[in-house]
């Protein structure tokens, strides 16, 4: 009962106005006598902020026993409604709709007409490239040619059989690649980055044994597509971020060259755009990541991407994401908390019910990362304890290990260490448990569980002495990724200067970046 409630109430909240209003008028024109509940329903549940079922039933003549079977049919006429209103703006819907008529003037023996139809789903499906439905239109006009005299040209039937032929490659090629890309995103969301040499073995040996082969000329747009995820998810896994980079900006011409593309796949564009600016963060080419940051909020601006609820989710996450690393590329931690966190409180608050905990749990640690840089640990506390005291089991295993570490860092920078020995144990044993413990980890944990032992006067010492041992797994094929998420070098370094965390970063990102001054 919760989660239907749940789902007719967030079916409502997304609806726009124009949807709305034109739901009302869809439902007066069907509504009888018997169902005017229904809308007195749709009426309450607009006006409420969360789902009561006390007030739904004090506020209308629906009874208990009645309301379960309203609300289902609510959600069946809104969904009815949305389809109506959007058939034109979906060329999805567009070739179902032609495919069900079809069907319906198949039955009646019209097989002519019924064939008139299943022509202009094809000619949309061709366009949009929906290899799948475009397979059950042929196949259903396959069958009416070869049941029925349709007097079509002698040739059809062997025209049809080399198309569906034809479109079985093509569908073959289009869900090996999926496949493909699917299954690497899922290995990156469980594990993350390679951590060793087995990892290494396993990722490239698993890539290559499904790679399937393929003429790359006779690839269209959504193999070409799927083509590129892959490359990038096999190399960002491998933390290759050089062939990141070339195989997301490929990701992105190839919606340059085809007109549609945009309007066609709008997450996938998105998608692209985020890998490219992903790729060139962690390669630190700040000018670049500029520009292309840039372009991509220019776009969003001009209306050149599609807006739905799908993309406003990814328009919200990517944007922010790369407004804050932006901000860390640069040093300017205490500017970023200004400009970029109270309007992100605020978008997430709405956004959130939208939003996968992976998500939501990736902003938490940008912004306790922003935090941190601006020295404000209590709240960078705030937002790792968010990450490590979620029990979602799909969280990557990367975030949480690392959301620790910056835990025990800001403990210890903020004086909130009277528990420190805890603390120290529990990431110890986290660290363990997920068999993640390697030597920048190692090193961490030993230099937290001695620093108690040290007097005051030794501590930079001791910092001097990390940073030695950290610095040589700076590059390190497989230790490296603990700095993709945490700037530890840069804190050791405040530590040894008497400096703060932003005014290494800024002074290190001055001295490369002299010309953009």
């Amino acid at each position: 009962m919760k989660n239907q409630s749940d789902y007719l109430f967030l079916l409502i909240q997304t609806m726009s106005k124009s949807e709305k209003r034109n739901f009302k008028l869809y439902a007066n024109s069907i509504k009888k006598h018997k169902n005017v509940k229904f809308l007195e329903l749709f009426e309450i549940m607009m006006k409420i902020n969360f789902y009561d079922e006390k007030k739904i039933l004090k506020n209308t003549t629906i009874t208990k026993i009645q309301l379960s079977n309203i609300k289902k049919y609510l959600y069946h006429k809104i969904l009815k409604s949305l389809k109506i209103q959007h058939i034109q703006k979906n060329y999805d819907l567009q070739i179902h709709e032609y495919l069900d008529f079809s069907k319906i003037l198949y039955n009646k023996g019209l097989y002519i007409h019924s064939l008139k139809l299943i022509k202009k789903a094809k000619n949309i499906a061709k366009n949009y490239e929906c290899n799948s439905i475009l397979f059950e239109l042929l196949e259903f006009e396959k069958m009416i040619e070869s049941q029925h005299i349709t007097r079509s040209l002698c040739t059809k039937s062997s025209e049809l059989s080399v198309e569906s032929k034809e479109l079985l490659e093509i569908i073959k090629y289009n869900n090996a690649l999926s496949n493909l890309s699917l299954e690497l995103y899922g290995l990156y969301l469980k594990v993350g980055y390679v951590r060793n040499e087995k990892d290494r073995i396993f990722i490239e040996t698993y890539f290559r044994t499904n790679f399937p082969k393929f003429n790359f000329n006779k690839l269209r747009f959504y193999e070409k597509l799927f083509l590129y995820q892959s490359q990038v998810w096999y190399h960002y896994i491998r933390q290759d971020f050089i062939m990141c980079y070339r195989y997301s900006y490929k990701w992105i011409c190839l919606f340059q060259d085809y007109s549609n593309a945009k309007k066609i796949a709008p997450v996938s564009y998105l998608k692209g755009f985020h890998h490219l600016l992903d790729s060139l963060f962690y390669l630190n080419y700040y000018s670049k990541f500029s520009y292309v940051l840039e372009k991509f909020e220019k776009e969003i601006t001009n209306g050149e991407i599609t807006i739905n609820e799908n993309t406003k989710v990814l328009i919200f996450i990517y944007t922010y994401t790369n407004r804050i690393n932006k901000h860390y590329m640069n040093g300017t931690f205490c500017d970023g908390v200004k400009k970029i966190i109270p309007s992100l409180i605020v978008n997430l608050k709405k956004m959130s019910k939208y939003m996968d905990t992976h998500y939501i749990m990736i902003l938490y640690y940008k912004m306790a990362c922003l935090y941190f840089g601006s020295g404000n640990y209590p709240k960078t506390i705030q937002y790792l304890s968010n990450i490590i005291e979620n029990k979602k089991i799909h969280i990557q295993k990367d975030l949480q290990c690392f959301a620790r570490l910056l835990h025990l860092i800001a403990s210890y920078e903020s004086g909130m260490d009277e528990n420190m020995d805890q603390k120290i144990r529990s990431t110890y044993k986290f660290f363990i448990k997920v068999d993640d413990l390697y030597m920048v980890q190692k090193e961490m944990i030993n230099f937290f569980k001695n620093l108690g032992k040290v007097y005051p006067h030794q501590t930079k010492i001791q910092f001097k002495k990390l940073k030695e041992k950290l610095v040589k797994y700076y590059n390190h094929p497989y230790e490296k990724r603990t700095f993709l998420y945490l700037d530890i070098i840069s804190w050791l370094s405040s530590k040894i200067e008497n400096k703060s965390v932003e005014s290494v970063i800024r002074e290190k990102f001055i001295k490369k970046n002299k010309n953009l001054q």
